[in-house]
Formats: C-alpha cells, sequence, structure tokens
C-alpha cells in the first residue's frame, strides 16, 4: 500500500463537473493498492496518517495534527501510484491491485479514518477526477506498507 500524503490549504476533487468532495485545510491523500496487500496494511497506513503532526505550533515546528487544527481529509483512489516506467514509454500497471480488489480496501481506509474522529471526504474509485491541491508549505510525503512475505 502506498500514499502520497500532501499537506493543504484546500482540496477538492470534481467528477463530471460535480464537486465530489472538499476539505479546506488538512491533508489530501492519493492511495495505491498492490495485490498482496489487506486490512492489516490498510489499518496501519489510516493509523499512521490520522496521527501525524505536520502543522506548525506557535513556534513554528511541526507539532500539530489534524484534530488540533480542525483539519479534514480527503481521499482519493490513484492505481497509478503503481505505475512502472522503467521499460519503454508506456508505464505498466501490473503491481496496482485489481478494481475488485482494491475497492474494499479503499472503503476501508475511508471508514477507518471516520472511525478515528476525522472529516473524510472522498472522491469516486475508478472514476476520472480532477484533482485540486492547494499544498501548504510545500508539504509531501510517501509513505509504503508492505504486506508481509509470504
Amino acid at each position: 500500500m502506498r500514499i502520497v500524503l500532501q499537506r493543504v490549504s484546500r482540496a477538492s476533487v470534481t467528477i463530471e463537473g460535480r464537486v465530489a468532495g472538499a476539505i479546506g485545510t488538512g491533508f489530501c491523500i492519493l492511495v495505491g493498492f498492490t495485490p498482496a496487500d489487506t486490512v492489516a496494511e490498510v489499518d496501519w497506513m489510516a493509523e499512521k496518517a490520522a496521527g501525524l503532526r505536520l502543522f506548525a505550533d506557535p513556534d513554528g515546528k511541526m507539532n500539530l495534527g489534524l484534530e488540533d487544527v480542525g483539519g479534514g481529509v480527503l481521499v482519493v483512489s490513484q492505481f497509478t501510484l503503481y505505475g512502472d516506467a522503467q521499460k519503454g514509454r508506456r508505464p505498466s500497471f501490473l503491481g496496482a491491485a485489481r478494481p475488485e480488489q482494491a475497492i474494499p480496501l479503499y472503503e476501508r481506509f475511508l471508514a477507518r479514518l471516520r472511525a478515528q474522529g476525522l472529516q473524510v471526504e472522498n472522491g469516486e474509485f475508478g472514476a476520472m477526477m480532477q484533482v485540486e491541491i492547494h499544498n501548504d508549505g510545500p508539504v509531501t510525503l510517501v509513505i509504503d506498507r508492505d504486506a508481509p512475505a509470504a
């Protein structure tokens, strides 16, 4: 499982001209899954993302979390996070989980974030979306959580 998490001043996702989700201050999280991912990786990642302290305290240090600043989370599924562009000019997406596996993991990720009391907005899995991200800082983290080897 991989996320690209950006601290934002605001973010939104639009589908066919309709705003599907929008937040002010918070995190925009792009999320992708592999065929090896399980609920264990999803649960770990949701807890990790929800607990990150990436907002400045009065001393200018990143010491405050989402709860401290009243922040929200916008989550957008993005299988292209597992695109492999090592060969040729067209990326391969064989490393990304198929929708029948990824959709339940995506829905669990949303539910686990909401269970932590966060305001969570989201895009629509598999839809063509326009994502507007106002990265604040900029602050961007790429976090991977690999499933244990079988």
